[in-house]
């Protein structure tokens, strides 16, 4: 008879873990592994939460029996402003809009975005002055809203974007919210938090479907991936294309992905290289070598080799989507425990990247560590920031692109240090941020 319950903290009576899990996500689940290993279990009000760290066990679930499980509660909760995205959608229909969204991702696609995303990061990286304080967190966010509302939208001005990048950030503020037992219930009365749900929602809509009713009167393919996705059409299941509903619900998720997160990684990447003076002197040398002071393209991702390392280590220390959640549909069996209906299964890379195991010295800033006969020695799924399966993330060669070409183009002439001292804490919802902002110091490099 398997033994249902995991060994795990036992918290307070009717609540469990659950304010320890909201006050401070990641390193609640962090202290879970270093206290009882690959599995925890932990209640979480009226849920049983279920850490699993091993990549073995990683595998299991996102890739071999990704069918056997749908998204967690909370992501199932967020269908009320996502819709069914590529974020929330489930089943058939996931896999359906998953084939007709993959057009837009292609690889001579994505490159051909390369051009705007250094244009833009040269545009506002123009507007730095030395010796100049500010929160990156806030320039790189205003930067990738830029590269969003371009190569999504099409649209050189941020106006409209601004809106939804606003919406969605307060979203993610009450994303808290969403995890309350019965949060669902409470959405019924005209609480503060609801109202300020149902006004940023009214906000998300009113701009995207602006957007595609005026792409429905163009007509035109102008190159952007609202296009794409509204040209495209589902080949394996009928040449279906999607409703304006299914546009409205797909641009959202790749806008959160595609803004969000990127911001996030390089915002980690500047803090860490702060930190490691060494590190930033090696990464200069190939920005130097590669493009000296001409204007990066698509065709240099190959050659900036350290630099995607350096950004790919900051993900292992600070990957902006720190866990994937998941439910599975019957009882489920992990080594000697049974997973139950209801459960939610908490995958983390922010926990896993950091397991001794696989990356020793873990909390260590070392690029090397993703040199290609380093990473062949570690299992593939000790490292998953974009998540794996049939829900691995549609946008990753876009990611990986941006953050490399607006690291490598900001390279070439500033440097960036810490103002402040060390962060105390981080911040997360759906993504990691450093909590207050993070600001740093602009230098220029000749200086």
């Amino acid at each position: 008879m398997a033994t249902v319950h995991p060994p795990g903290p036992k918290g307070l009576p009717l609540l469990g873990s659950f304010l320890d899990f909201v006050r401070g996500m990641p390193d609640f689940l962090l202290r879970c592994r270093e206290e009882y290993g690959d599995i925890c279990g932990f209640n979480l009000g009226a849920r049983r939460g279920i850490l699993l760290n091993h990549p073995d066990w990683i595998h299991q679930i996102l890739v071999q029996d990704a069918g056997k499980f749908q998204k967690s509660y909370a992501l199932q909760r967020m269908r009320n402003t996502l819709g069914e995205g590529l974020l929330t959608s489930e089943g058939e229909f996931h896999l359906r809009q998953r084939r007709i969204s993959s057009k837009a991702f292609v690889k001579t696609r994505v490159a051909a975005y390369a051009e705007c995303m250094v244009e833009l990061t040269q545009r506002l990286g123009s507007q730095l002055k030395p010796s100049q304080t500010l929160d990156v967190t806030d320039f790189f966010m205003g930067l990738t809203l830029r590269i969003a509302a371009k190569t999504l939208f099409g649209r050189d001005t941020t106006e409209d974007a601004a809106v939804v990048s606003h919406a969605l950030d307060e979203l993610q503020r009450l994303f808290p919210f969403l995890l309350i037992p019965f949060s669902e219930f409470l959405e019924r009365f005209p609480l503060p938090n609801v109202r300020r749900f149902q006004k940023a929602r009214c906000e998300l809509d009113e701009v995207i479907y602006g957007f595609i009713a005026e792409r429905r009167r163009d007509g035109r393919d102008t190159g952007d991936l609202l296009s794409m996705l509204m040209q495209a059409s589902d080949d394996e299941g009928g040449g279906g294309r999607m409703t304006d509903e299914q546009l409205r619900d797909e641009c959202l998720t790749i806008f959160l992905a595609g803004h969000e997160t990127t911001a996030n990684a390089l915002c980690w990447t500047l803090y860490l290289l702060a930190q490691n003076p060494h590190i930033y002197g090696k990464l200069f040398q190939e920005v130097d070598a590669v493009l000296g002071q001409r204007a990066a393209s698509s065709e240099d991702f190959a050659k900036l080799n350290y630099t995607y390392r350096v950004l790919a280590e900051s993900m292992r220390l600070f990957p902006p989507a720190w866990t994937l959640g998941r439910t599975p549909l019957d009882d489920y069996q992990v080594g000697p425990y049974t997973v139950s209906p209801g459960s939610v299964v908490f995958l983390s890379p922010y926990v896993t990247q950091r397991d001794c195991r696989w990356y020793p010295d873990p909390l260590v800033f070392d690029p090397s560590r993703f040199a290609p006969e380093e990473a062949e020695k570690r299992p593939k799924m000790s490292y998953f920031p974009f998540g794996a399966g049939v829900r691995k993330c549609l946008g990753e060669r876009f990611a990986w692109m941006e953050g490399v070409l607006i690291l490598a183009t900001l390279c070439q002439r500033f440097r960036f240090h810490l103002d402040s001292g060390l962060l105390k804490k981080t911040w997360a919802a759906v993504t990691l941020r450093p909590a207050g902002g993070l600001r740093m110091r602009v230098e220029s490099r000749g200086s």
